[in-house]
């Protein structure tokens, strides 16, 4: 029988001389750094998966038409996808800016910054009282959540022993599953006290939850150091000058490449999960809904059974994800990151079209969603493990968050043009929202155009 702590590390190269499996290199303040940043990326997650769960019933209460009455499930599709599109553009924006600050300043400080914002920020969405206080309260979340990744990141990838680094970095995506799938629980949780009649909204509650997170700022602030390679770098005069300089990631070739590089990879991604796979779980709502309705059930146990529907499929699409993220850290050890990029985006273009196209009854989430999961979201992993590869420890936090949030500004463009093809191209159809997911995911093609112009990264030390 192989040895478990075989497979558990790959074979010895450059940066990884030593044998044995890659946690025995752990400290405590290993295990400690990863904790906290994992609890950030965590949280983060928690009040995006919040928002994707509460984006419908938010927009069915806040939408209305000149006489008053309900708004058509089209255009709270489409309105849903256009709050998606302006979250993505503070997420971008907040990512660039905080990228910078992050090795400027410090990723301890600045990871402290992002979580204070974003969980602040959803608290405040839940006071929205139409579409547009709603967005710009979303436009100023995704400011903070689009800090959070880079910096945290970039501040695992330096503090970690050199092969302990991308598996650790994979498990750090694998634990923000825990967020998601813990918003999950809460959507499920809030459909059942409407249910009861508790509560006649569950969207509100659920964003007041979402501000809990800033509670972990205190742990940041008062235990947490800044990496020993960032302290060196801000000390070298030689270095001081291009901390967090895009003018410095520009002027050399090789690192302007690596940037647009990663910005493609990460662009594919994004439009992949924020414009087709997170609208999967609204296909699902949607119908549960024509279900119920046909069958004359009540409206309070149409918006609770949805609302529960829709927690499952979250719940079952990171269930899987756990896995995919994990999974992704290994096969990147041993294949390398080129070909482990490669089976990812063709797995995810697979499984999510086998979603759209076949998703016809609420129990198929239970397989179908975990699969896509896996699938979809191990690219994830891909983008933590690889993006520190490319840059020096000066210009870390500034490249990653220019490949993971400038791709989010034409990736914006995904919800909305969803959105689009829901309200106005497919708007005749039974299902508008099945047909515009199926026509967007040629998507992942891209990622597979691009992978031949990415460098080999596998068993190389980071930059200094």
């Amino acid at each position: 029988m192989a040895d478990l702590a075989a497979f558990s590390s790959p074979p010895p190269s450059d940066d990884s001389p030593n044998q044995g499996p890659w946690y025995r290199e752990m400290k405590g303040y290993h295990w400690f750094v990863l904790g906290v940043a994992a609890l950030g990326w965590l949280f983060d997650c928690l009040d995006q998966q919040l928002f994707i769960l509460a984006r419908q019933p938010a927009m069915a209460e806040l939408l209305t038409t000149a006489d008053g009455s309900p708004v058509a499930k089209a255009t709270i599709d489409a309105y849903a996808g256009y709050a998606t599109s302006i979250f993505l553009i503070g997420w971008a924006t907040g990512g660039l800016f905080f990228g910078v600050l992050g090795d400027r300043i410090g990723r301890a400080k600045t990871m402290m910054i992002t979580i204070l914002m974003y969980s602040f920020c959803t608290g405040l969405s839940a006071l929205s009282t139409c579409f547009l206080d709603f967005a710009f309260y979303r436009f100023l979340t995704g400011l903070g959540v689009g800090g959070e990744f880079a910096v945290g990141v970039a501040l695992v990838a330096e503090v970690m022993p050199g092969r302990a680094r991308p598996y650790t970095l994979s498990l750090l995506q694998a634990l923000s599953a825990v967020g998601n799938i813990s918003a999950a629980f809460i959507a499920m949780y809030m459909g059942s006290l409407v249910q009861q009649g508790v509560i006649t909204s569950t969207w509100r509650p659920m964003f007041v939850v979402g501000a809990l997170p800033a509670l972990l700022a205190l742990v940041i602030r008062y235990r947490l150091k800044e990496p020993e390679q960032w302290e060196q770098a801000q000390h070298d005069e030689t270095v001081t000058k291009e901390l967090g300089s895009y003018r410095a990631l520009f002027r050399d070739p090789k690192l302007r490449k690596n940037a647009f590089v990663g910005l493609a990879l990460a662009f594919v991604g994004v439009v992949g999960l924020w414009a087709i796979v997170f609208f999967s779980m609204d296909l699902l709502g949607n119908i549960v809904e024509r279900t119920m309705t046909e069958e004359g059930a009540a409206s309070a146990d149409i918006k609770g059974t949805v609302a529960q529907w829709k927690g499952v499929a979250s719940l079952c699409l990171n269930l899987g994800a756990a896995a995919g993220m994990f999974g992704f850290g290994i096969l990147a050890q041993y294949l390398g990151r080129r070909p482990a990029f490669a089976i990812g985006f063709i797995a995810a273009g697979f499984t999510t079209i086998g979603v759209f196209q076949n998703l016809q009854r609420p129990e198929q989430a239970y397989y179908m969603f975990p699969i896509m999961g896996f699938c979809m979201l191990s690219l994830f992993a891909g983008y933590a493990i690889y993006f520190p590869e490319l840059f020096p420890t000066r210009l870390r936090s500034t490249g990653i968050s220019f490949c993971y949030n400038v791709g989010r500004f034409v990736a914006a463009a995904g919800p909305a043009l969803l959105g689009l093809l829901t309200e106005k191209v497919f708007a005749a159809h039974p299902e508008p929202l099945r047909m515009a997911g199926l026509s967007m995911c040629s998507i992942f093609l891209l990622g597979l155009l691009v992978l031949p112009f990415a460098p080999e990264t596998k068993g190389q030390p980071l930059p200094d």
